[in-house]
């Protein structure tokens, strides 16, 4: 009955977006659409419809539960769902020295509880319908089921995407399962703890947990030990931050301690294969011009969270997100982003691309892969200062694509490839064979031809004028946040 009803509301919020439908396809045939030369009908199509799902009218809370609808599991998909137990306090104080290692000065964070972390084993099922329902079976069946289908020694540990506040391992099955059929490994999607109701950095906490329960299994695991030269950790947006954050995190545990406290036996800090982000935010303070310059081509908006002049500063306060108040949003005392406290975007735990370059050296190999999208610039920079490590780099980057593509137009001719591009990395991490050109491969509209772009110029911001914008975009936060709090405990005093 709730799918029902949800297929009803969905069909109804289509047929309002019918003139917008028509005008999209009308624009586009005569050539005087906004992404005219850069996408063809279907994308822009598609970022139109999702652009227009994307508002603040909704309550926070009622837009989080939302995004988290569970569709169901069927068609060609195993999915074993489990929870790994609550390790000790000495991972998240872990984090905690992490993140005390790398301040830049005045950062401040919220201290998370350490929990259990929910995931789903997710895995290729062979030879079944779209819309063949996954067999009434116990998890461990599901999972054993899974792992027939699933032989490779690799596993991948995959962080969702949803700006740390919304979207769920549910939401992301499809490409899952597909990213498994491609590789031939199991899928470990972890549901990690969502801000605003747990900001930076409950979700690194839960991801270093995933990540060592791999490794380690705590008790009641269904899975037998993965080494971690045999793990590739990737992610989408949020979670292609999340995947780069844990890298560097590990990166800087392996400098000042070699081991940690897990379920009772000190284990070693050890680095995975690879590490892949697919579009990944790599900014929290949204400096890079790419921001304001694709966003047409995008279905994401993040201008308002940027000033927009030619210096990168301005004398308007940053706003909040605009959502209508409820219970979780704005929290108390308020913050202008979901995630962190203005004062810690710039930490590199928060902010990938806020680590200077010799931070990432030892990194195993990198994938990065974006559209020609507001994160464009984050990505492309990310990966420049990487290779100025000695990182082996694998960039690619989408003429004309939006945010995420590959895992929203799986099918397409630009879906294909860039699933081919990330499958073939994860096999070749593993494998020890990771072979990086240090150039930005640049596939061009309609997959006509792609070029190579050095990585010194893939990004036409040199790194001092991006640490430049991004210090002044952080003050520019730092002080609206500070302007939100002063009106709150004014209003508290009354």
């Amino acid at each position: 009955m709730r799918s029902v009803k949800h297929s009803i509301s969905l069909l109804k919020a289509m047929l309002l977006r019918i003139p917008m439908i028509l005008k999209t396809i009308f624009l586009h045939g005569i050539g005087m659409s906004p992404a005219s030369g850069k996408q063809d009908l279907r994308t822009e199509l598609t970022v139109a419809v999702i652009r227009s799902f994307v508002t603040f009218e909704l309550p926070l809370e009622k837009t989080q539960k939302n995004s988290m609808r569970d569709p169901g599991i069927k068609g060609p998909m195993w999915v074993s769902k489990v929870t790994l137990s609550q390790p000790e306090v000495d991972v998240r104080e872990a984090v905690l020295r992490a993140i005390d290692d790398l301040k830049v000065g005045g950062e401040t964070y919220d201290i998370p509880d350490i929990a259990v972390v929910e995931a789903e084993w997710t895995g290729h099922r062979r030879g079944v319908g779209k819309r063949k329902p996954q067999p009434d079976l116990t998890e461990e069946e599901k999972y054993r089921r899974l792992r027939s289908e699933a032989p490779s020694d690799m596993t991948v540990l995959y962080f969702h995407g949803g700006a740390y506040f919304v979207m769920d391992p549910c939401t992301h099955r499809v490409p899952v399962a597909h990213l498994s059929r491609l590789t031939g490994a199991p899928v470990l999607s972890v549901r990690y703890r969502l801000a605003p109701q747990n900001p930076f950095p409950a979700a690194l906490v839960d991801a270093l947990t995933a990540y060592l329960s791999l490794i380690h299994p705590p008790p009641g695991a269904l899975h037998k030990p993965v080494p971690a030269n045999k793990i590739v950790i990737a992610g989408d947006s949020a979670g292609g931050n999340l995947s780069l954050v844990l890298l560097q995190t590990l990166l800087t545990l392996r400098r000042s301690s070699r081991t940690i406290r897990f379920h009772g036996t000190d284990v070693p800090v050890e680095l995975p294969a690879g590490v892949a982000g697919i579009s990944p935010w790599c900014d929290q303070t949204h400096s890079l011009p790419s921001i304001v310059r694709n966003a047409h081509l995008d279905y994401m908006d993040l201008s308002t969270q940027a000033s927009t002049d030619e210096d990168n500063a301005t004398t308007m306060p940053v706003p909040s997100l605009p959502f209508p108040p409820d219970g979780i949003w704005p929290v108390s005392p308020p913050r202008v982003g979901m995630y962190t406290h203005a004062v810690t975007a710039l930490h590199p735990l928060a902010s990938p691309l806020a680590a200077p370059a010799d931070l990432w050296k030892d990194a195993p190999p990198v994938f990065i892969s974006t559209g020609e999208e507001g994160l464009a610039d984050e990505g492309a920079a990310l990966a420049r200062r990487m290779h100025q490590a000695g990182v082996p780099v694998v960039a690619e980057q989408f003429e004309g694509m939006p945010h995420c593509h590959g895992l929203l137009m799986i099918a397409t001719p630009a879906g294909r490839r860039f699933f081919q591009g990330l499958a073939g990395f994860c096999r070749d991490a593993v494998a020890a064979r990771v072979s990086a050109s240090g150039c930005l491969t640049f596939v061009e509209f309609k997959l006509r031809t792609e070029r190579e772009i050095p990585l010194d110029k893939a990004c036409e911001v040199a790194d001092e004028e991006i640490d430049a914008r991004m210090q002044r975009q952080a003050a520019w936060r730092s002080e609206g946040e500070m302007l939100l709090q002063k009106e709150w405990w004014e209003r508290a005093r009354l």
